[in-house]
């Protein structure tokens, strides 16, 4: 069983930046692919990034391409989604997710575990 806990989110200003953790439990995140995903009020949950399990391999949704980097460092076993030039259209509560296989995907589907998210709020 893998357990994940986000942190990072808050309050910010249009165009500030936000760094989201996700620490991860569980002797397979070094051998999962991880992602995030975000969901706003009155809309469905959506793919925001995704990382392979080495992380050498992302990908991005194309709303977030060029601003959001994400990360991973095996040895912590923390993923993390650095986001710079944030918008007001980014607000929503960001959710980490972990698969039990190595390969990124970008579908809610493809995921087996979630943490609890965390809220990020963009003012304008």
């Amino acid at each position: 069983q893998v357990q994940l806990v986000e942190s990072g989110g808050g309050l910010v200003q249009a165009g500030a930046a936000l760094r989201l953790f996700c620490a991860a439990s569980g002797r397979t995140f070094s051998s999962s692919a991880m992602g995030w995903f975000r969901q706003a009020p009155g809309k469905e949950r959506e793919f925001v990034a995704a990382i392979n399990y080495s992380g050498l391999g992302t990908t991005y949704a194309d709303a977030v391409k060029g601003r959001f980097t994400i990360s991973r460092d095996n040895a912590k076993s923390t993923v993390y989604l650095q986001m710079n030039s944030l918008k007001p259209e980014d607000t929503a509560v960001y959710y980490c997710a972990g698969r039990g296989g190595p390969t990124l995907r970008t579908t809610r589907a493809d995921y087996d575990y979630w943490g609890q998210g965390t809220q990020v709020t963009v003012s304008s």
